[in-house]
């Protein structure tokens, strides 16, 4: 088993800066989503707080309309969460 190492640094309610041993990443969070963005390109992930079911997909030019969906519904969480 390898060790890991991985720390969240939150900036402001919603931004967080990502530590870990492979790198730095930078996200915005709400309650049921999130946009993250790293070394690996940007990604969304949407949720249903309380149950640990979530879904998510890497954003680009690859990500077809299942990641385009993803994306939305997970702006609109983290839009919602400012309002």
């Amino acid at each position: 088993m390898g060790l890991r190492f991985q720390r969240r640094i939150r900036i402001f309610k919603g931004v967080y800066l990502n530590l870990s041993k492979t790198g730095v990443s930078f996200s915005l969070r709400g309650r049921g989503g999130g946009i993250t963005v790293g070394k690996r390109g940007p990604r969304a992930s949407v949720g249903i707080p309380g149950t640990g079911l979530s879904y998510q997909t890497k954003l680009g030019s690859g990500a077809g309309v299942v990641g385009i969906v993803v994306a939305v519904i997970a702006a609109v969480v983290i839009l919602a969460q400012f309002l």
